[in-house]
């Protein structure tokens, strides 16, 4: 009976289908929907419920739009199939389910072609408010919706061609230890980008002050509200040299957020990025989080 009521199962950190999935070294995998109990169903209502007042008062409007486009059910956890029938006719994205953790380069690339690493697992119902990980309920109601608009879309294809103009530099070096020390930086500076954008990223609103876009804080109850409303919280004007050299920890609120005035500026700041890899600007960015591990090395120099 235990090991039946084991297997149904798609909780994080205790889904045996996912531990399978990794032993046998799966990246990407089917959703197997049948497996999601009712304690799992249970936690995605909870967890949409009470989100939605507050997505509707601290939400940018593209991710209002989002939900709406996808027709994201909040009584049940969404199929993957479902969610991309509606989301690849609008922009080219699709969500695709992952095992767990992807090396860094493989996660970028998947942007570049239009694909979200998407996790499948859910939080336990008796932990809705923290989470150090993923779960489908931070990559689908946080992240998904925002590929429904073609400007943001646009951005994150262009976060991807950051990671393969870094893969095609670093690739040709003869020196490795330099190659190595320099591509350690580069691959900080764009983690660095992607949480301070796509993951904690606020936006001006056309009444005036900020609205939310980035996934971290759209799918927190605590924080998003924080993010706006506490004075606590540092909010500055998007600058690309303080974001790259900024580190951060994530077992805490935000204290800094920076601040984008459309999805066409995080788009410049993007290919700016690019052209600083290029020309290495960041090449030697400040120490701090997030660490590189050498994983995340090895796949941007074996990419090309």
């Amino acid at each position: 009976m235990s090991q039946a009521v084991a297997t149904n199962d798609l909780t994080t950190t205790r889904a045996p289908f996912i531990e399978d999935s990794k032993g046998r070294g799966d990246m990407f995998i089917p959703q197997p929907y049948e497996l999601y109990s009712d304690r799992n169903q249970e936690a995605w209502r909870r967890l949409y419920e009470r989100m939605l007042p507050r997505w509707e008062k601290y939400a940018n409007e593209h991710f209002l739009e989002g939900i709406e486009r996808l027709a994201i059910d909040p009584k049940q956890v969404p199929r993957l199939d479902d969610i991309n029938r509606f989301l690849k006719p609008l922009t080219g994205f699709e969500a695709k389910a992952v095992a767990g953790y992807i090396p860094a380069y493989r996660f970028f690339d998947c942007l570049r072609r239009r694909e979200f690493p998407t996790t499948i697992t859910i939080r336990d119902v008796d932990t809705l408010d923290y989470l150090p990980e993923p779960d489908i309920f931070h990559d689908v109601s946080g992240h998904v919706p925002m590929h429904t608009d073609k400007d943001f879309a646009e951005a994150l294809v262009r976060i991807g061609d950051v990671a393969r103009t870094a893969a095609e530099k670093y690739a040709g070096f003869s020196d490795r230890d330099r190659a190595l020390r320099e591509l350690d930086s580069v691959i900080k500076a764009l983690a660095r980008f992607f949480w301070f954008t796509i993951e904690f990223g606020l936006m001006k609103h056309p009444q005036g002050g900020v609205r939310v876009y980035g996934s971290g804080l759209l799918s927190s109850f605590g924080e998003i509200a924080h993010s706006v409303d506490s004075p606590d919280v540092q909010r500055y004007p998007f600058q690309l040299e303080w974001v790259v050299n900024q580190y951060f920890e994530i077992h805490h609120y935000q204290p800094l957020l920076f601040v984008v005035d459309s999805f066409d500026h995080l788009y410049g700041e993007a290919e700016r990025l690019r052209q600083w890899v290029m020309s290495d600007k960041v090449a030697n960015v400040s120490p701090g989080e997030p660490l590189v591990n050498a994983e995340d090395l090895r796949s941007f120099l074996d990419a090309v």
